[in-house]
């Protein structure tokens, strides 16, 4: 995540996204740099426009947020089918529990 936050720096700094800005930015954080992952995100970088993505993506986050009660809500329903199958279990135990309980007397 170094690698990218160090490539959006430079980009508002207003300098060239290159394997050797990378480095410098993230060894001056104090990490080590990783070569490898800094030539990957150089070549996933090249031909996309920062500046075009960065404005596109402000508005992201509002649509997520709005999707976010809407995905939710599946993930409540399978909850309350758990407690639901819970109960039923639990019922279906204690049932058992006393037909035994007859048979002994």
């Amino acid at each position: 995540m170094e690698y990218v936050y160090a490539a959006l720096l430079l980009h508002s700094a207003g300098k060239a996204v290159n394997e050797d800005g990378i480095k410098k930015v993230v060894e001056a954080s104090g990490v080590a740099a990783d070569e490898v992952r800094i030539k990957a995100l150089v070549a996933a970088l090249e031909g996309v426009d920062i500046a075009t993505v960065l404005s596109q993506a402000a508005a992201v986050p509002v649509a997520a947020a709005a999707a976010a009660p809407v995905a939710s809500a599946p993930a409540a329903k399978a909850a309350a089918k758990a407690e639901e199958k819970e109960e039923d279990k639990e019922a279906a135990e204690e049932s058992g529990v006393e037909g035994l309980g007859a048979l002994f007397g």
